[in-house]
């Protein structure tokens, strides 16, 4: 059994680092979120199906990939505890998505249907405010940094930044999937490990 409202609570939580919306508010917003349980390796969304929630990761980790043509799969991201997961774009354009999200552990987080979202965004400015925050910090901020970290600084650092920020990742996630948001080969991520653990 899902406790819904502790899931609730630690959502408010987050929310509230972006903008502070007040009880009225969060209310409003409540009625439009569901908690729901993922087993491991459940997908969330699957590639070519219009994005029609956003997530919030509550507990577990979520990976978004895609697969090119050789049947090569790339990570996009990978979502842990406390962050937001979904396909803008595809619930933007309402076009189909060109990823997979999927829990790589049992998971818990909370839905939330976009359109609704969004017609609450032009309805309350508090709403509005949390979300050109959140668009600021992840779609622009940490987005650009993560690019400019991918071109500009050695893998072995990134993969140290990662570690700091996600202490227990190796356990966590599988190497193959580290390595590829990383933007490095499996082989070269072992390599690191072996020089800096």
């Amino acid at each position: 059994m899902i406790d819904c409202q502790l899931l609730i609570d630690q959502f408010r939580n987050k929310v509230n680092e972006y903008f502070s919306l007040s009880e009225a508010t969060f209310e409003l917003l409540k009625t439009h979120i569901d908690c729901i349980a993922l087993s491991r390796n459940e997908i969330l969304l699957d590639y070519g199906k219009t994005c029609k929630d956003l997530y919030f990761v509550c507990q577990g980790i979520l990976i978004a990939y895609f697969i090119d043509k050789n049947g090569s799969t790339y990570n996009k991201n990978i979502f842990f505890e406390n962050e937001f997961a979904g396909s803008m774009v595809s619930a933007i354009t309402q076009k189909p998505s060109e990823f997979v999200i999927q829990s790589l552990e049992n998971s818990l987080v909370i839905k939330i249907n976009f359109s609704e979202f969004k017609r609450l965004i032009s309805q309350n400015e508090e709403i509005k405010n949390f979300y050109i925050a959140y668009l600021e910090k992840n779609w622009v901020i940490d987005k650009e940094q993560r690019e400019i970290a991918i071109v500009m600084q050695d893998a072995i650092f990134r993969y140290k930044n990662l570690l700091e920020k996600h202490p227990n990742i190796d356990r966590r996630v599988p190497l193959k999937h580290i390595a590829s948001h990383l933007g490095i080969t499996p082989t070269q991520l072992s390599r690191i490990r072996k020089e800096i653990l």
